[in-house]
């Protein structure tokens, strides 16, 4: 089969506006993720037994819900009562669900934290509050960090699902221009190699922030 890579480089400017539609909302979708994740790992370890059940119900409940029927069902149900349309849902349904993995993140961070520590903090005569804010959360974030930005790398490969709620990511423009040029090989390839270049390159630069941060402390 002849290659034909000119079609590449005639759609050049297609392609790096699906990059800024991925990027764009991945990482909206991460400002989403974080503050939920962060309230449901919170209320996973704390002493109120009603607390813990509701966060391990949301985390259980959107781990095992596949991405893609979660998109759908909150563009063409939720997203029609609350008028979210196309890119708000696609925040909404990658942020609810990338939350219950951060969750799950923020709980391990926490629970690293030797318990003699916060047992020496009760001792002392601080709060529980005062022990999670000033013992304990201080520690859990230098350990929540570096898988926290992976979180980032997994978001942006989820994010290529969002082309089914007719976002034009690059997912969709390959989809697209595959349509129109009928030529599969070579545009499934420059996008699979766009995605690539994408996650390798955030994963050097998380994995620098980590060397730094270890220095650092």
């Amino acid at each position: 089969m002849d290659m034909n890579w000119a079609v590449i480089y005639q759609n050049l400017p297609l392609f790096m506006g699906g990059v800024r539609m991925t990027l764009t909302i991945s990482f909206m979708a991460l400002l989403v993720s974080i503050p939920i994740g962060t309230v449901a790992g919170l209320m996973r370890v704390a002493r109120s037994r009603p607390l813990r059940a509701v966060a391990a119900v949301y985390v259980e409940f959107f781990r095992g819900v596949p991405l893609l029927v979660l998109l759908i069902w909150i563009f063409f149900v939720l997203g029609r009562f609350m008028r979210l349309g196309p890119y708000w849902s696609a925040i909404t349904g990658l942020g609810i669900f990338s939350g219950a993995f951060v969750a799950e993140i923020v709980r391990a961070g926490i629970q690293s934290v030797p318990r003699g520590q916060s047992e020496a903090a009760r001792a002392s005569g601080m709060t529980y509050f005062q022990m999670m804010r000033y013992v304990v959360l201080p520690q859990a974030l230098r350990k929540v960090l570096p898988p926290m930005a992976s979180q980032f790398i997994i978001l942006i490969k989820d994010s290529s699902l969002v082309s089914v709620i007719s976002i034009v990511d690059l997912s969709m423009v390959a989809k697209n221009l595959v349509a129109t040029t009928f030529r599969s090989i070579e545009i499934w390839t420059f996008t699979a190699l766009l995605y690539f270049c994408i996650t390798y390159g955030l994963s050097q630069v998380i994995a620098l922030c980590e060397r730094k941060f270890r220095m650092d402390h």
